[in-house]
């Protein structure tokens, strides 16, 4: 069993705004707007038209790139995630079906009596997981998917871009993937660009530069150590 950290969410530059984090960690789920031409004969969510609870009225038309997507989550059911970049797409794709990709986002504190694990200003957090159902899938064109996989991937924003652009397709098995309720840091107490022990402990990443924009591999006790985080709900560990 092994897992990757990816980036994922509104940030500083797309689109321009970054999720808040609240008094007792939990956040919003803030997806980037969507960069690229889209076919006609499908939907694409604007950002007014998510359940969001923050002030979206700078960019309440624009589209966004939903993606990953949760079930039950925006409207979404199903785990899905894609991406055309194959500085993740590489080891993306060489996981298998039971390992876990971790998604992460950069998150604005928003308030002045944050939780003690909660980073001042903004930091970064691990907001949610897929475990694979099966394995990556990656393919040339949509036409290559298999009737089941046409399913599964059906709305994913990379199937809505065109032309097509994704260089690895995910689907998250439902009883192992979730969006979390409450994030778990990757910052440190201190400074959101302050990695803290997870990230310099039990990821492939130094903690060294912008580490909150590189993907992140984690070996099995990595792994595990942040499904412990979330399912025990110590967020203090990472500062023990």
């Amino acid at each position: 069993m092994r897992g990757i950290a990816i980036n994922v969410g509104a940030n500083t530059n797309e689109p321009g705004f970054r999720g808040p984090i609240d008094t007792d960690g939990r956040f919003e789920y803030v997806p980037i707007p969507e960069s690229e031409p889209t076919r006609p004969d499908v939907d694409v969510p604007t950002y007014k038209q998510l359940d969001l609870q923050i002030d979206v009225s700078q960019v309440a038309d624009t589209a966004v790139h939903l993606d990953p997507t949760f079930a039950g989550v925006h409207g979404s059911s199903a785990y899905t995630y894609g991406d055309p970049h194959g500085v993740k797409a590489g080891p993306l794709s060489e996981l298998e079906a039971g390992d876990f990709v971790f998604f992460y986002a950069t998150l604005s504190t928003a308030t002045d009596e944050p939780p003690e694990w909660v980073a001042p200003r903004w930091g970064a957090y691990v907001i949610g997981h897929f475990r694979l159902a099966t394995d990556p899938v990656t393919v040339e064109t949509p036409t290559e998917l298999t009737p089941t996989e046409r399913e599964h991937f059906a709305n994913n924003a990379h199937l809505k871009r065109d032309p097509f652009d994704a260089k690895v397709l995910l689907y998250g098995d439902p009883d192992g993937s979730a969006l979390y309720d409450v994030a778990v840091p990757l910052s440190s107490r201190e400074a959101g660009v302050d990695a803290n022990c997870l990230v310099t402990g039990l990821s492939s990443d130094s903690g060294k530069g912008p580490w909150w924009r590189r993907p992140m591999q984690f070996d099995e006790r990595g792994t595990e150590t942040l499904l412990e985080l979330e399912r025990t709900g110590n967020r203090d560990r990472p500062f023990e």
